[in-house]
């Protein structure tokens, strides 16, 4: 079995266990800030019991390796819409940062552990890894998993289709050829088979569209992906998919002066768009008084036909009750999930 140490010189060797960040709880509980997904640099040492100073060091020596794995240091309007959007809800908790602030993801915090010598909780933690990964590669394979229920139904959905195109119609065809009495009858059996042909082509070339691969699906999953963005790029994001359900002159103005609209832009029918973006952790909410706030910018400021208040968590009921009264679309988690997976927004059609 391979020694812990390993990991500390293998980059190979750690990027192969990235995955397995539940070890962080196992070896000791893990706090986290309010947005549920990441910590700062002094929460990072005292869950390793050493310095702030040793951390940063970490930081200095392997900046491209913890940022590709989820660090990322927040200044500006970044750091403005973190202390509003989460810092805020719970004064007095935490720090206030005043020119930055770097957030280590829990994969990154992961990786910390495989690179920092001098911490117990680390070697612990690296310890542990390899223990998972010497029972994973010497317990027995399982059987080879079945096709997936929709691959299944896929090649069902082929299968019948080809049988009413190449045998049934034509069949149909022959005997409406020869027969005089029942000519009507077989007709109106034609038309009800090629109905159904027609709506199997149709749910084959969806399930393509849903399950096939798209250059602009996050590699990594949907909602993953977008819980890992800054404030910006979600609103990056948002745009690209506006733009792929054909919206024009999509802008992103999120900022100082955006008036409460993060994005404006043309349906693609010409009716004018405003979208808020909120990145919220999956278990907090957008309330009442965040739409009533948007309502107020979409309708009297910016004059909107279309206005879609987009969040990565839930809606309150008093907020979606609010939304529907004031003519905004609530575009929450799932919702946002299907749509970044290929489903376009009913309202932009």
């Amino acid at each position: 079995m391979i020694n812990e140490s390993a990991l500390l010189e293998s980059k190979t060797l750690r990027d192969s266990v990235l995955e397995r960040t539940d070890v962080l709880d196992r070896v000791k509980a893990l706090s986290l800030l309010p947005d549920g997904m990441h910590v700062t640099t002094a929460m990072v040492a005292a869950y390793f019991g050493v310095t702030v100073e040793a951390i940063r060091q970490l930081k200095a020596r392997h900046r491209e390796e913890l940022t590709c794995n989820g660090m990322v240091t927040l200044q500006g309007r970044d750091l403005a819409e973190f202390k509003r959007d989460v810092l805020s809800r719970y004064p007095g908790s935490y720090p206030q940062p005043r020119s930055s602030l770097t957030l280590y993801s829990r994969r990154a915090i992961l990786n910390v552990a495989m690179l920092l010598r001098d911490s117990e909780v680390a070697r612990q933690v690296r310890t542990y890894l390899l223990d998972m990964e010497h029972l994973a590669r010497t317990q027995p394979m399982e059987s080879p998993a079945q096709p997936d229920a929709v691959s299944l139904d896929d090649r069902i959905d082929q299968r019948i289709t080809h049988i009413l195109g190449k045998t049934v119609v034509p069949m149909f065809n022959a005997l409406i050829e020869t027969s005089g009495e029942h000519r009507k009858e077989l007709i109106a059996l034609r038309a009800g088979v090629q109905r159904i042909e027609r709506r199997l082509h149709q749910h084959h070339a969806r399930l393509q569209r849903l399950e096939g691969t798209r250059d602009d699906r996050p590699a990594i999953g949907v909602m993953a992906a977008m819980d890992a963005m800054n404030g910006r790029t979600f609103e990056q994001h948002i745009a690209k998919l506006l733009r792929r359900d054909g919206c024009t002159n999509v802008v992103v103005q999120g900022g100082h002066g955006d008036r409460g609209v993060d994005i404006i832009g043309l349906t693609a029918d010409g009716r004018r768009l405003v979208v808020q973006c909120k990145r919220f952790a999956p278990y907090l909410s957008i309330t009442s008084p965040d739409v009533q706030k948007f309502v107020g910018a979409a309708k009297v400021l910016y004059s909107a036909d279309v206005a879609l208040f987009v969040a990565t968590c839930p809606f309150t009921p008093e907020a979606l009750h609010i939304a529907a009264e004031g003519g905004i679309t609530a575009v929450h988690r799932g919702v946002l999930e299907e749509w970044s997976a290929g489903e376009p927004l009913k309202i932009l059609e």
